[in-house]
């Protein structure tokens, strides 16, 4: 059995030592303790008004990560050119507004098609791997494959928001969520036969991850706000390698079993 990968994403580290002007909590510190607790990639999403990750802290995390860089940002020539410079292990494009508090949706691959696949093939030159954020739909999906990039990470935030509380006995979805539970599903299958690789991000925590872990196409989880949110309870080890067993436990239960 494939292990699931975790990718912790410490914009929100970020957050808070933005909110105050302040030099803490360093993202640089949490993204060593995640490694230490089994992390598998570093995920930063470096945004267009800088509401948490700065540049300086993608130059530290290219220096210092021991795992993975993933690199999130949006098509733009300020990201380019700074992808080019640090050479991230991964680069996910994602789709960015500045008037969004967080991510919303995923790349409209299909809409701009032609747009993307020169800036993509302009990104290839960082050597790193490239990734799309996308919905789990069947012709963002598709174009995805054609542009010829190596991952898709497919967004959860539909399944995560659908209405209704898990079962916290058998870490199952109640009908309300299904529907879109299986909408992940059959995009990540879609994806696979595709040639690509798989992901899953957005709105993933404790206690919703277990019936998407358990759909063996996904490779790896992106994971942040929740880590984040858990370690100021618990600290940022415990809550890194408490995520990391949720995983573990819905790839081990399994999908048919749910």
């Amino acid at each position: 059995m494939l292990r699931p990968k975790l990718g912790v994403n410490v914009d929100h580290v970020a957050t808070v030592r933005e909110a105050r002007g302040t030099s803490y909590p360093d993202p640089i510190h949490a993204a060593a303790l995640a490694e230490s607790a089994g992390a598998d990639q570093i995920t930063v999403h470096l945004r267009e008004d800088r509401r948490h990750i700065q540049e300086r802290d993608v130059r530290l995390l290219r220096e210092t990560v021991e795992t993975r860089l993933n690199l999130e940002m949006g098509a733009t020539e300020e990201m380019l050119e700074i992808a080019l410079e640090l050479e991230p292990d991964m680069v996910t494009v994602v789709p960015e507004r500045r008037d969004e508090q967080t991510t919303e949706g995923g790349l409209d691959v299909v809409g701009q098609l032609d747009a993307l696949d020169g800036y993509l093939d302009r990104l290839r030159q960082s050597g790193a791997h490239l990734s799309l954020f996308i919905d789990p739909d069947r012709e963002q999906i598709e174009a995805s494959a054609e542009l010829g990039v190596e991952l898709v990470e497919l967004h959860t935030g539909d399944y995560c928001e659908a209405a209704g509380p898990f079962d916290n006995r058998t870490h199952s979805p109640d009908d309300d969520r299904r529907e879109e539970l299986e909408r992940l599903r059959t995009g990540a299958e879609r994806a696979a036969d595709a040639g690509l690789h798989v992901a899953a991000g957005h709105g993933l925590n404790i206690n919703n991850i277990r019936p998407v872990a358990a759909i063996p196409e996904f490779e790896e989880f992106n994971i942040g706000h929740s880590i984040v949110s858990r370690s100021v309870l618990v600290g940022f080890e415990e809550a890194v390698e408490e995520m990391i067993d949720a995983l573990m436990e819905g790839r081990e239960h399994g999908f048919d079993n749910l």
